[in-house]
């Protein structure tokens, strides 16, 4: 599988939607409105949440997830535990133990950190990782690219031989729906607004603002050894890292805190406890 090398807040995650066979309720109201094909039809927050639940449920249950004892679910409980209702959210929170470099969280709160992620970052970089991947949650990203995705699906009849009574997606209408889902993009807007709560997130917290520069620095290190089809195709909705790495360290300097980044030592590995020394009589 490909190295992710962006921060993809997606209402669900793209490298592993494709696989999951499964039927999700969307609720009446939803369904009828785009078994009509209504383009406009009303999609709250809590439409997306319940849905988006749903699915990170299959998602969870088709990727190796880390064990409550794993040294990456400790690192994750130790640096992110303390802000699992951030902004008034409710949020849930696991690792895929996996190559890939990528986080993304959804409308339902869930937040899902790779394990390769973890692995090149330090506590403060994977915060400001995290803290972007709220930022969508809280503005409502979630739920407009979940909402996207669903009347995407309408127009191309993903539920039409449905009756208004059956609220279930089967199989291959899923997968007409999770086709929908993997062409959903957010603005460089959303993603710009996303990084600036990121670092807003780092500042309220009194964590170091310049992990967030330092974070997109790694990303547009990774990105030197892209191809040049994945380049074009995630710069077409994503900004620059490093111009998004130059932005992150003007806030710093704007507001007195800049200061060059010095990664700290990563682990990953459960440490024992050390045993007790013996008293010399």
């Amino acid at each position: 599988m490909k190295r992710r090398i962006l921060l993809v807040s997606a209402v669900v995650l793209s490298a592993f939607f494709a696989p999951i066979h499964a039927q999700i309720n969307l609720g009446e109201k939803a369904m009828g409105a785009l078994q009509s094909g209504v383009a406009s039809f009303t999609y709250s927050d809590e439409d997306a949440a319940a849905m988006s639940k749903e699915a990170v449920r299959k998602m969870d249950s088709s990727n190796v997830v880390a064990g409550s004892k794993d040294g990456y679910t400790i690192r994750l409980n130790r640096i992110f535990g303390k802000h699992a209702a951030e902004n008034g959210l409710k949020l849930n929170y696991k690792v895929y133990l996996t190559k890939d470099v990528n986080a993304f969280a959804t409308a339902d709160g869930s937040v899902r950190v790779f394990s390769g992620l973890m692995d090149i970052m330090d506590d403060n970089q994977l915060l400001a990782v995290i803290g972007h991947e709220i930022g969508h949650v809280a503005n409502h990203d979630s739920r407009d690219a979940m909402k996207a995705a669903l009347r995407k699906s309408a127009l191309i009849g993903a539920v039409s031989s449905q009756s208004d009574k059956v609220a279930k997606i089967t199989d291959s209408q899923y997968g007409q729906l999770a086709s929908a889902i993997l062409d959903s993009k957010y603005s460089r807007k959303q993603e710009s607004e996303a990084d600036d709560y990121s670092y807003d997130f780092m500042k309220r917290n009194k964590y170091n603002v310049n992990a967030v520069e330092a974070a997109f620095t790694i990303l547009a290190k990774m990105s030197d050894g892209a191809s040049a089809d994945f380049l074009s195709k995630m710069m077409s909705s994503h900004p620059d890292p490093q111009d998004r790495a130059d932005k992150a360290k003007a806030k710093a300097t704007a507001d007195g805190l800049y200061k060059p980044y010095v990664q700290q030592k990563i682990s990953n590995k459960v440490v024992a406890p050390k045993k007790p020394t013996k008293k010399k009589k």
